[in-house]
């Protein structure tokens, strides 16, 4: 029996041939749209109205002080600017780099039990790692192998959560959900490529009516980073080096991809993951854990609702690159605006701009009539949230998937 499986072909620059994003040097000045530029605008929202909050739970549990804080948003705030930006440009596809939210989770449970130093030390190791992984070609070779419907059901794993979380909000604030929800149906009809904008900007109003606005800005100008000369000390290496190598790799570069190559563009792994992981190296002394492939935001950016030309949706990750720039700069002002948020309005936003991807998911989930017991069994698996040994339930999908897949397909 013949098996769908991922591919994952090369592309090493802007001309090349065969794929969105590669057919020929195109030019930024007649892409750029106002949906791929909002989509920037969301993606860079929903990055810092939720997985920042772990992000400064996790510095509180090491001890961390405001200025070290500081510097650590600043780092994955800069890395992923740089990387989105640089890397959106250059293959002219829609790249989306992020900080690993499951990393950030996973230190806010270990980080307090390492001098401060040791944790430096440990994250300079795990991003070595990962840019070893990803410049070799290693890691791109493993995921190749996993059969496309189980990499189509992690994602649509990925994000259930995030369609559901439209209506469990619904008993906070139900006008402004159910009125965003409408405005992005009624603008799905009559304008398709600006129907998320028009969500964000109905839910806006209706926020500002019901639940409130509350945007605040911070204190402060240009944030002054904090270097950290690294220690390596055997129990960092073993209780925060290790566990957040694996999280990294499999929590969030193998969605990563996954989202890419689903969304139809052939990335270059060992560019994007060599990339992400040797700045990483270099941003690791000013506190940062690591920057990655995102899965969440990515999916938005790589969208239709970005731009129905997938050559013209790379706008979008430089948009949230410059974005993630400006933020990171001026973290003291902007990222109380965006935390600042309600989070109703977070979750239909984020909850719209991703129903394109979810539905492309679960279909391709399901195409292969043979295969579907594993991707059923990675979609559950995903969807549930569960986390084990300090992995995030994409890898846990991914890996009973694949056994479930192999007992029942191979001979």
């Amino acid at each position: 029996m013949a098996e769908h499986r991922v591919e994952l072909p090369q592309q090493t620059g802007p001309d090349t041939e065969a794929a969105p994003g590669s057919s020929t040097r195109r030019s930024l000045r007649r892409d750029v749209s106002l949906p791929a530029l909002l989509a920037g605008l969301v993606c860079i929202a929903v990055s810092f109205s939720g997985p920042l909050v772990i992000v400064l739970a996790a510095a509180s549990a090491g001890h961390l002080d405001a200025a070290h804080t500081a510097s650590w948003i600043w780092a994955v705030s800069i890395g992923s600017g740089l990387t989105c930006l640089l890397l959106s440009w250059w293959t002219r596809t829609p790249v989306i780099t992020a900080w690993s939210t499951p990393g950030a989770a996973l230190l806010v449970t270990s980080l307090g039990a390492y001098p401060y130093r040791e944790a430096v030390g440990a994250f300079l190791v795990s991003n070595v790692a990962v840019a070893v992984f990803g410049a070799t070609g290693l890691f791109g070779r493993l995921i190749s192998a996993v059969p496309t419907g189980i990499v189509n059901a992690m994602l649509a794993g990925i994000l259930f959560s995030f369609g559901t979380g439209v209506f469990g909000s619904l008993h906070k604030a139900p006008v402004l959900v159910l009125g965003s929800f409408a405005a992005f149906l009624l603008a799905k009809r009559y304008l398709p490529r600006y129907a998320v904008p028009v969500a964000l900007l109905a839910g806006g109003v209706l926020a500002a009516g019901t639940v409130g606005l509350p945007l605040h800005l911070g204190d402060g100008g240009l944030v002054r980073p904090v270097l950290t000369a690294p220690a390596f000390g055997w129990h960092a290496m073993v209780g925060l080096a290790l566990p957040l190598t694996i999280v990294v790799l499999a929590s969030q570069n193998a969605p990563g991809l996954a989202i890419m190559h689903a969304s139809g563009y052939r990335t270059d792994d060992r560019l994007l993951i060599g990339a992400t992981g040797a700045l990483s190296v270099l941003l690791a002394p000013f506190g940062s854990p690591g920057i990655n492939l995102a899965a969440i935001t990515a999916a938005i950016c790589t969208s239709p609702e970005s731009h129905p030309d997938p050559d013209r949706r790379y706008v979008a990750g430089m948009s949230a690159g410059f974005l993630y720039l400006l933020v990171g700069s001026f973290g003291g002002v902007l990222v109380s605006l965006f935390t600042g948020l309600p989070a109703a309005l977070i979750a239909v936003i984020a909850g719209v701009a991703l129903l394109a991807s979810f539905q492309g998911s679960l279909a391709g989930a399901l195409a292969d009539e043979g295969g579907r017991d594993g991707a059923v069994v990675t979609f559950l698996a995903t969807a549930s949230g569960m986390s084990l040994f300090g992995i995030g339930s994409a890898f846990w999908g991914l890996l009973l998937g694949i056994g479930t897949h192999l007992l029942l397909r191979r001979r």
